[in-house]
């Protein structure tokens, strides 16, 4: 039987913060949609108090930001985007373009060709998330993107050296320094200085996530996301102090970030929760980690494994790190989750940074349909079909005329039986099926 130990804010509270989230960024998406660049630098002035005749980064100023960095930043950058840049390949060699003789004659197939343009959102508001980067742009570069743009926010009140570098060292083509949904919208819509692109990705605010939500179908994006989002499935196989590290870890990303504890052991329950308050005690990013511990913290204690499992696809969460006696299990048994993360050596941080896999995944339950970012992500799998010899076309098309017909497309039928006269030889008459 579930048992909750500590629960989150209401439902019914996150849906009234969430209308007034979309009501917002309807009226700043209709006001650069009219006034182009002119909003686009008022709202840069109002929301970050940033002001520029272009917000396009030239080369001097992206070398400049490359100097402000020690060697060793540099490595560590390049070492980040290497295992990223090793990922994305091998995912990429997975995805194969096909063509296949289906019939004699009949010959089908399918090419994955790159999206042309794309922007992405590294956002830096709050913290410089030069990660961002890594897995927007370099994934996007392996899948053989053209144009890829880059819009990150200032960060207090300058552009961030280690995102601008981020930026570079993966190959960004443009880089812009602007935030929030005026850069979503810029990036989407276009304006005078900034062409539009045909795809958007990235994480960001409630704002940004709710700005790719409006403007999907007339750009595609990534996914539909929200505030991070952590699950910890725990045994008595670990203790409490990782436990409430890891929920912490993930909780300073923000006020609304869910983390939540599932485990078998009410003892390990009640220590994790213990240290939770214990650590809020030293954590330098405990004002944000604390509000989001109170407000969206949750612990839930189950009586199996097997009830863990539902309780975890039911929440369907972001970041699912298991630390049990048997992590494969959970492997093999859980079906919605947007990265797992394998027994107590590895851990969210590790996605977030540096290990390979991408950071940008589903939240808010959307892992019940679709997994996070990757390669595939960036290409159209797009299908052909050749029809190489006379005897398949009439063949073909005395199926496709009689099917039309089921449905009363007698143009669509003619299309057929022009094709069943030619190739076939038969005489069959406008707008009636071939027999």
């Amino acid at each position: 039987m579930v048992d909750y130990l500590k629960r989150g804010r209401a439902a019914d509270l996150r849906a009234e913060d969430q209308t007034k989230v979309r009501n917002t960024v309807e009226g700043i998406l209709e006001d650069i949609r009219s006034r182009g660049d002119v909003a686009v630098r008022e709202l840069s002035v109002r929301f970050d108090g940033w002001d520029r005749e272009d917000f396009r980064l030239t080369g001097a100023e992206i070398r400049a930001c490359m100097s402000e960095l020690s060697a060793r930043d540099i490595e560590d950058i390049k070492f980040a985007q290497a295992q990223v840049r090793n990922f994305a390949e091998k995912q990429r060699a997975t995805m194969l373009d096909l063509e296949v003789e289906t019939l004699p004659g009949v010959v089908l197939g399918h090419r994955n060709i790159p999206i042309s343009s794309v922007g992405c959102y590294v956002p830096g508001g709050k913290y410089p998330l030069l990660a961002s980067a890594h897995m927007s742009v370099i994934t996007a570069k392996v899948a053989g993107v053209g144009r890829i743009v880059t819009c990150a926010p200032p960060f207090h009140g300058r552009t961030a050296p280690a995102i601008v570098a981020a930026q570079h060292l993966a190959g960004a083509d443009e880089i812009y320094c602007l935030g929030g949904v005026q850069a979503i919208g810029a990036m989407a819509l276009g304006t005078q200085s900034i062409a539009p692109v045909n795809m958007l990705v990235g994480p960001g605010n409630a704002f940004v996530a709710e700005a790719k939500r409006q403007l999907y179908g007339r750009v595609g994006i990534d996914l539909f996301a929200g505030p991070t989002e952590t699950l910890i499935i725990a045994d008595e196989s670990v203790d409490g102090e990782i436990c409430a590290t890891d929920l912490l870890g993930q909780a300073e990303h923000g006020p609304n970030s869910p983390a939540i504890l599932l485990t078998n052991s009410r003892r390990l329950a009640e220590e994790t929760m213990a240290e939770v308050e214990r650590l809020l005690g030293i954590l330098p990013t405990a004002a944000v980690a604390a509000k989001a511990w109170k407000d969206y913290g949750e612990v839930i204690v189950c009586s199996s494994y097997e009830e863990m499992v539902l309780e975890a696809d039911r929440i369907a969460s972001e970041h699912v790190q298991v630390m049990t006696n048997d992590p494969d299990y959970f492997l093999a048994n859980m079906t919605n989750y947007g990265a797992l993360f394998l027994g107590p050596r590895t851990n969210v941080a590790y996605g977030d940074k540096v290990i390979g896999t991408n950071h940008t995944l589903p939240t808010m339950g959307a892992a019940r349909y679709t997994g996070g970012l990757w390669v595939g992500k960036f290409l159209k799998t797009c299908t052909y079909q050749r029809v190489t010899t006379d005897e398949a076309s009439a063949m073909i098309g005395e199926y496709c005329s009689r099917l039309c017909m089921l449905e009363g497309f007698a143009g669509h039928a003619e299309q057929a039986n022009v094709r069943v006269r030619r190739y076939g030889g038969k005489n069959v008459a406008y707008g009636v099926a071939a027999e």
